[in-house]
This record gives C-alpha cells, sequence and structure tokens, in this order.
C-alpha cells in the first residue's frame, strides 16, 4: 500500500468500512482464511463480504457448514496452527451453538499451554436488533463474552471505527468478538485509510458537563440526539463512546465522571447483567466519591425481542430514554 493510499479519506458505510479492512489484510500477505456461512459468492447475508470471494477465491473466502459449532472449531484449528482465522457468525443469536469452541478452548488455549500457543481469530457477530426478526434473531449477548477471560470484545458505532478497529482486530494475537450492529450497516462516515483504532481506547464523541452517557454500538446516535435535545434546555451532557468493552476504558469514563458526577449507561441488550451493570458496579467501586446521583441504566426491557413494531419500540430504549434518564440525573424528572 502506497503512503498516499495509507492518508487517503474515504466516506465509506460501516460495511464497506468492514469490508475494506478485510481486503486490505487478505491482499497482505499474511495466511488468513475466512470462514461462514454463506460469505463466499453470495457475499454474506448482510453483503459484508461482497466483491472479496470473487477477488480471493476459495483460498481465503470459504463457504462453511450450517454448523457455528464446526465452523469457530476449525477457525480455533487454523490460529493455533499459524494460520490467521475470520469466523462470521450469521446471526449473533446464533453464537450459542458454537459456545464451548469459544469460551473453553480459543478462550483459554494460551492460558493451557503456558503461552506457547497463540489464538488470533475474529468472529464477527452481527446484531439484527429492532428489525422485526423476532426473537432468536435480535438477541445482543455481548455481555456474555466480556465476562471471558482470554476474548476482546469491540463494539464499533460508525463507519470509522469500524474499519479502525477491525484493522486491530486482524493483527492482535488473542480472540476477538468484533460486534457489527446491522442498524449501522448503511450508514455514512468519512474513514482514514490506513489508521488502526487501538483496543481500550474510548471516543469522547461529545464533551459535556452535567452529566456523562456511556453508550454501545448503534446506542451512540441516540445518545448523540438524546444531547441535543437536553442541549436545547441548558443541559451540557457528555457522550463517551467506550470502542471495545474488553478491554474497558474506565480511566475515561472515570475521568468524565469526576467532571459531571452523574451517570447513565445505554446500550441495546437486555438491563439485568448487561454491560451498563459492569460499568455502574465499577463506578461504584473506583468512582464513588465522584457520584451526585445513582447510576442509571438504560438498556432493553428483560423480556424476549418481539416481531411486532410497536411492541419492539416498547421493548428498546431510545433517545427519550436517555433524556428521561438525564431528567433523573439531575432532578427533572416531571411528576407522573
Amino acid at each position: 500500500m502506497s503512503a498516499e493510499t495509507e492518508t487517503q479519506a474515504l466516506e465509506l458505510t460501516f460495511a464497506a468500512a468492514v469490508n475494506r479492512a478485510l481486503d486490505e489484510a487478505f491482499a497482505s500477505g499474511e495466511p488468513i482464511i475466512h470462514l461462514g456461512q454463506d460469505i463466499g459468492p453470495h457475499g454474506g447475508t448482510f453483503a459484508v463480504t461482497r466483491g472479496l470471494w470473487e477477488k480471493y477465491g476459495d483460498e481465503v473466502i470459504r463457504d462453511g457448514p450450517l454448523c457455528e459449532s464446526a465452523t469457530v472449531g476449525f477457525g480455533i484449528g487454523l490460529a493455533i496452527s499459524g494460520v490467521r482465522a475470520v469466523v462470521e457468525i450469521e446471526f449473533f443469536d446464533f453464537v450459542g451453538v458454537a459456545m464451548d469452541q469459544i469460551f473453553n478452548q480459543g478462550a483459554k488455549l494460551h492460558y493451557f499451554s503456558g503461552g506457547k500457543l497463540e489464538v488470533p481469530l475474529v468472529i464477527r457477530a452481527p446484531i439484527v436488533a429492532r428489525m422485526g426478526m423476532g426473537p432468536q434473531h435480535s438477541q445482543s449477548l455481548e455481555a456474555w463474552f466480556m465476562h471471558i477471560p482470554g476474548i476482546k470484545v469491540a463494539m464499533p458505532s460508525n463507519a470509522a471505527d469500524a474499519y479502525g478497529l477491525m484493522r486491530s482486530a486482524l493483527r492482535d494475537r488473542d480472540p476477538v468478538l468484533f460486534v457489527e450492529n446491522v442498524r449501522l450497516y448503511g450508514r455514512r462516515a468519512p474513514v482514514e485509510l490506513g489508521q488502526s483504532i487501538p483496543f481500550g481506547k474510548a471516543r469522547i464523541a461529545r464533551e459535556g458537563t452535567d452529566a456523562t452517557v456511556v453508550a454501545l454500538s448503534a446506542m451512540v446516535d441516540e445518545a448523540l440526539a438524546a444531547a441535543d435535545a437536553l442541549a436545547e434546555r441548558g443541559i451540557s451532557v457528555e457522550v463517551i463512546d467506550p470502542r471495545t468493552i474488553a478491554p474497558l476504558d474506565m480511566e475515561a469514563i472515570l475521568t468524565s465522571l469526576e467532571k459531571t458526577t452523574r451517570l447513565a449507561v445505554c446500550h441495546d441488550s437486555h438491563k439485568t447483567c448487561g454491560v451498563g451493570a459492569e460499568i455502574a458496579a465499577r463506578c461504584m467501586e473506583e468512582g464513588f466519591d465522584y457520584l451526585d446521583a445513582p447510576v442509571e441504566r438504560v438498556a432493553a426491557l428483560d423480556v424476549p425481542i418481539p416481531c411486532a413494531p410497536a411492541a419492539i419500540e416498547a421493548v428498546y430504549p431510545g433517545a427519550a430514554s436517555i433524556v428521561a434518564a438525564a431528567e433523573r440525573l439531575l432532578g427533572l424528572a416531571r411528576a407522573a
């Protein structure tokens, strides 16, 4: 890649940014294989790998069986034998079929071997939330993986971060779960080519002084919309996008909390035992003296995800939910 290309900026969709990062890795000459259902000639269920099979063929892009445990197992085997592996789980929900391979094998082989084995594996996991796909195709399960030592978890919220974080994932020597929210696939942003984003480094999406909102993935846009609405009322909200939840940039969160003294955490996944619960607990442990109000969690209701649009809207949080949380934090909540 030329120096000009390395610094070139392009406006890409989120999906195209992931595709571009994969394309660069495949072109690098490093041994790498991408496995998954329909990722070859079909280009993937959501067209993220479109054009890559035509460019690299079956040597790099290989359609896998309708068996996530087998595909992830193949990927782990490739990784420990010196071939970097990328595995696409067609829907995040189906990762459960491969959990033994992921948390009993992939996450632990480095430890089992006394550090002799590396597992350079990227698992791509699309979240199909809010799209009417029902309870078996709409779940956000990232908190499961935050709980497992040995796995890194990336949750980009925009095309630039999708590209930069995928570049880092494709250079990491540990298993990485790369969570892609399908709602974001068509959204565009300027992308600096050749720029990697390190794991564990949060982004301050908006600066503020009255309250901190930590938002994951597609909820970052909801948080920014809420911050705009609150700004019209003279309320200044800081929005933090962690980018990765394992590792988690607690320093950025605590620094913001020290400034604003109030915190809300927002995500599409269920409220109970979600990432928000972990962040709230860490802030209680490490930043209790900063808090002027209890931490607010803004999350999906603890029910199976429905299909009907009206029911979906009732289950998931949005900008209005974040505004209401900020009002409670600031003692501005309206009486019922």
